[in-house]
């Protein structure tokens, strides 16, 4: 990874997200109260491009997301954040099912610890899961952003 932390802002529907890469992949996305202090403020080309396909996210006009990642964590997390990356737009997911589609039927805590760490929430859409009972779980930049988000995709909650 390259020694050198860029960031820009990016205004959402959401509020400001910041933006952090290290010049080569996507670090990171936090939501307003989560802003980091590390970097440089300073677009590069992965903030513009990661910029440009949120923005078309929140316009409607794109539902995948082509960004090279670069968070790190560990082999479960990791596992974890790329069974995410394969739910489909508009569609919802359990913890259960996650711990499933990994392999590990009985990890469902750890899924939900690991999904809460997910550095890169809506490229990689923890907003996609919900509790078993069909009801909103946790998200980093509140319930009423999962709503947001989920809304956007056409996905309704019970």
């Amino acid at each position: 990874m390259a020694d050198k932390i860029n960031y820009q802002y990016l205004e959402t529907p959401l509020g400001q997200l910041r933006l952090v890469s290290d010049g080569e992949a996507l670090l990171r996305i936090e939501f307003a109260d989560q802003h980091g202090d590390d970097g440089v403020e300073q677009a590069d080309a992965v903030l513009h491009d990661t910029a440009r396909q949120l923005t078309e996210y929140f316009q409607g006009q794109r539902q995948r997301f082509q960004i090279k990642l670069g968070a790190e964590g560990t082999a479960f997390q990791n596992s974890v954040w790329q069974a995410l990356r394969e739910i489909p737009y508009g569609e919802l997911r359990s913890y259960q099912d996650i711990a499933n589609s990994i392999g590990r039927q009985r990890a469902v805590r750890a899924v939900g610890a690991a999904n809460g760490r997910n550095p890169i929430p809506i490229v990689v859409p923890c907003h996609r899961v919900i509790g078993s009972n069909g009801r909103l779980t946790g998200f980093a930049g509140g319930l009423p952003a999962k709503q947001l988000l989920l809304s956007l995709e056409g996905s309704s909650v019970g």
